[in-house]
C-alpha cells in the first residue's frame, strides 16, 4: 500500500535488521501501542506457525472488486479508500500478511490466487510462489504473490515459473494501469521466485518485531 507516505522528519530508531537501510519511525509506534478493546487484524492474528513460506492473509479487497479497501492501522477496521478510477478490477484476492511492516510502514502486500472471491475481513492461509517488485509513485512498493494453501485448485503451486504466463501478464497489466487515470506512475519489475518472497516476508516480520521491542522498551 503506498498510499499513505506522510512519514515526515520523525524521530527514528536503528536496530540491527536483515535490511541495514531501514529505520524504525516514531510516527509508526502509535499504531503498535494504540489499542482498543477489539481484536486488531495486523496485530492480534498470529502470522501462523508455518510462516514465512506458509502464513495467514487478511483480505481486503475480493477478486473482482472496483473498490479499493484497506487496513485503518489505528482503529484495525477496513475503510473505503477510494473506488478506481479505471474500468479494470482486481483479478484475485488482495490484502497483507499480519504481524509484518514494510519500509513504506504498511503490513507486507499480498496478491492470493485461488477459484472464488473472498469477504473483505476474512482471513486466509496462504503459500508464498513468488515476489512482484513494484515502484509506485518512486516508492518501492512489492507485492507477494501467493496460492490459497486450502484452495485444491491450487495449492500444488510451488513457485510463480509454474503459473501459465498469461495470468502473469494479466497479473502485471493490472498493477501498471491500475493508477493511470489518476497520473500515477507505476512500474512493475520481473516476478521473482518463490526464495524471493520468502525472504521479504521474513525480513517484513524481522522489522514488525523490532517496532514490537523498541515499544516494549520505550
Amino acid at each position: 500500500m503506498a498510499e499513505n507516505k506522510d512519514e515526515g522528519s520523525a524521530k527514528s530508531y536503528a536496530f540491527p535488521l536483515r535490511n541495514p537501510g531501514v529505520t524504525l519511525n516514531e510516527r509508526n509506534f502509535a499504531a503498535f501501542t494504540h489499542r482498543s478493546a477489539a481484536a486488531h487484524p495486523w496485530h492480534d492474528l498470529e502470522i501462523g506457525p508455518e510462516a514465512p513460506a506458509v502464513f495467514n492473509c487478511v483480505v481486503e479487497i475480493s477478486k473482482g472488486g472496483k473498490v479499493k479497501y484497506e487496513l485503518d492501522k489505528n482503529s484495525g477496521l477496513i475503510k473505503v479508500d477510494r473506488v478506481l478510477y479505471s474500468s479494470i478490477v482486481y483479478p484475485h484476492n488482495y490484502g497483507f500478511i499480519p504481524r509484518t511492516i514494510c519500509e513504506d510502514s504498511d503490513p507486507m502486500d499480498v496478491l492470493v490466487l485461488m477459484q472464488e472471491p473472498v469477504l473483505t475481513g476474512s482471513f486466509l492461509r496462504a503459500r508464498a510462489i513468488g515476489l512482484m517488485p513494484m515502484i509506485d509513485q518512486g516508492e518501492k512498493d512489492d507485492k507477494i504473490i501467493a496460492v490459497c494453501a486450502d484452495d485444491p485448485e491450487f495449492r500444488h503451486y510451488r513457485d510463480i515459473k509454474e503459473l501459465p504466463p498469461h495470468r502473469l501478464a494479466e497479473i502485471s497489466r493490472f498493477f501498471e494501469d491500475y493508477k493511470k487515470n489518476e497520473n500515477k506512475k507505476v512500474e512493475v519489475e520481473a516476478f521473482l521466485p518463490a526464495q524471493a518472497a520468502i525472504d521479504a516476508i521474513k525480513d517484513s516480520m524481522d522489522l514488525y518485531a523490532a517496532y514490537i521491542k523498541a515499544g516494549l522498551q520505550r
